[in-house]
C-alpha cells in the first residue's frame, strides 16, 4: 500500500498561488472547520441560521468586502476572494451565499454606482459585519428577464414613492439596508432600470422570510414587500443606468460561485475518499476495489480541473480583463461538477449518505439551488453559445 496523497498535491495546486493567498485560504478554512463545520449540519436540519452573529465573526476575519478597496474593506486580489468563497462553500453554500451577497452584491454595488454618502454611511458597517446587506433584483414572475420587472419607482416632488416585490432575496430579512432595483420614467425600457439604497426599517417595507426550503436550509431567504416606500433623491445609486448596473455585480458574485462550487466539490470528495478507505466490504476497504477507485479517480479529475479553471479567471480577473462570457463558462462548468460529484459521492457513502452525519447530500441539495441562481445553467449555455457565434438566442 502506497501513502495516499491529498488532491492538492495530485494537482499541484498551491504551485499556483502566493503565499499570501495561501494564507487567507488558510485561515478562512481554519475559520470554517473551527467556528461552522461543528454545527452546520443542525442549522440546515433546523432550517435556522445565526446569520448576524456570524457576520461580525465574518467581518472580523476579514472576507465581508474583502475585494474592494477602502470603506474598511480589505482591498485583496479577486483570486483571495475566490479562495474565501471555496473554502466558506466547502463547510456550507449557505455560508458563501451570505458572504457573497453581503461583499459581491450589495457592497459591490454601493461601492461601484453609489454617493460618496452611500459609501460612508454604509460600507465601514458592512465590512465589520455589523450592518447586514442584501440585493433586491428578482422577483416572482421575473428572474432569467430582469428587464421585465414590475418593480417601479414613481417621483412624487423630489422624492421616490418604490411598490413591488422581490423574491428569493438572500439576507432579506435581517438585513438593515437593500439594493433594490426598480423601473422608473428615467428612460425608455430596460435603460429606465435604477438602484436604490433602502434602509429597512423604512416605512412601507418588509421582508417576510421564505420556508419550507429543502435547499439552502443553513441560509435567510425572504420575499421583499415595497408598498408605497419613500425614498429622499439622495437614495438613488447616481452612477448606475439600466441593466448594466445590477448585471456587473452579478457578475461579482459569479465569479465567487466559481471558486465556491469547486469547494463542495472537494468536500465531498474528500468525504467519499476517507468513508472508502475506512468502510470494509467483503472484508477489504471499500476503496481497494476498482469501480470505487474508478469513481474517485474521474471526480478527482473533474474537482482538479475545476481548481485550475477557478485560478485562472481569478488570474484573468486580477489583470482586469475578464468578460462575461468567462465567468459563464466558469459558473456553468464547476456547479455543474460539483453537483454530478456530490450525487456521485452519495453512492460511495452508500445508505451514510443521506444521513446528516456526512456533508454530501446537503451539498448536493445546496447547489441545486446554485444551479439556478444569480443565472441559471441555460442563460449561461446561452452566454457561451453567443460568444462562439456571435448570435443572441436569448430571444
Amino acid at each position: 500500500m502506497t501513502h495516499p496523497q491529498p488532491l492538492s498535491q495530485l494537482f499541484a495546486l498551491d504551485a499556483l498561488l502566493e503565499p499570501e493567498e495561501i494564507a487567507i485560504r488558510d485561515t478562512v478554512r481554519k475559520f470554517g472547520n473551527e467556528r461552522i463545520r461543528p454545527h452546520v449540519a443542525g442549522w440546515f436540519e433546523d432550517a435556522k441560521l445565526p446569520a448576524r452573529e456570524l457576520a461580525e465573526e465574518l467581518g472580523q476575519l476579514g472576507v465581508l468586502g474583502m475585494h474592494l478597496d477602502g470603506y474598511g474593506c480589505a482591498g485583496m486580489s479577486a483570486t483571495a476572494y475566490g479562495l474565501a468563497c471555496l473554502e466558506l462553500e466547502a463547510v456550507d453554500s449557505g455560508i458563501r451565499s451570505l458572504v457573497s451577497v453581503q461583499g459581491s452584491l450589495a457592497m459591490f454595488s454601493i461601492h461601484h454606482w453609489g454617493s460618496e454618502e452611500h459609501k460612508q454611511q454604509w460600507l465601514p458597517r458592512m465590512a465589520a459585519g455589523e450592518a447586514i446587506g442584501c440585493f433586491g433584483l428578482t422577483e416572482p414572475d421575473f428572474g432569467s428577464n430582469p428587464a421585465g420587472m414590475r418593480t417601479h419607482a414613481k417621483r412624487d416632488g423630489d422624492d421616490w414613492i418604490l411598490h413591488g416585490t422581490k423574491m428569493w432575496i438572500t439576507n432579506g430579512s435581517i438585513a438593515d439596508v437593500a439594493v433594490v432595483w426598480a423601473q422608473t420614467d428615467l428612460d425608455d425600457g430596460a435603460r429606465g432600470i435604477r438602484g436604490f439604497v433602502v434602509p429597512t426599517d423604512t416605512a412601507g417595507f418588509s421582508a417576510p422570510q421564505i420556508h419550507a426550503k429543502l435547499s439552502l436550509r443553513a441560509s435567510v431567504t425572504s420575499e421583499l414587500v415595497l408598498d408605497g416606500v419613500r425614498l429622499p433623491a439622495s437614495a438613488m445609486l447616481p452612477k448606475a443606468q439600466g441593466l448594466r448596473g445590477p448585471l456587473t455585480a452579478l457578475g461579482e458574485a459569479r465569479f465567487g460561485i466559481v471558486f465556491g462550487a469547486i469547494g463542495a466539490a472537494r468536500d465531498c470528495l474528500e468525504t467519499a475518499i476517507d468513508y472508502a478507505q475506512s468502510r470494509e466490504v467483503f472484508d477489504k476497504p471499500l476503496a481497494g476495489y476498482q469501480l470505487t477507485q474508478a469513481k474517485l479517480a474521474d471526480m478527482a479529475l473533474e474537482v482538479g480541473k475545476g481548481h485550475l479553471l477557478a485560478y485562472h479567471l481569478g488570474r484573468i480577473k486580477d489583470r482586469g480583463e475578464i468578460t462575461p462570457a468567462q465567468v459563464s463558462v466558469g459558473k456553468l462548468n464547476n456547479v455543474r461538477e460539483a453537483i454530478a460529484i456530490a450525487r456521485q459521492c452519495r453512492t460511495v457513502l452508500g445508505a451514510n449518505g443521506i444521513t446528516g452525519e456526512y456533508p454530501v447530500l446537503r451539498h448536493a441539495n445546496n447547489l441545486e439551488s446554485v444551479l439556478t441562481y444569480e443565472g441559471t445553467s441555460e442563460v449561461h449555455q446561452l452566454t457561451i453559445g453567443q460568444a462562439l457565434t456571435g448570435e443572441a438566442a436569448f430571444r
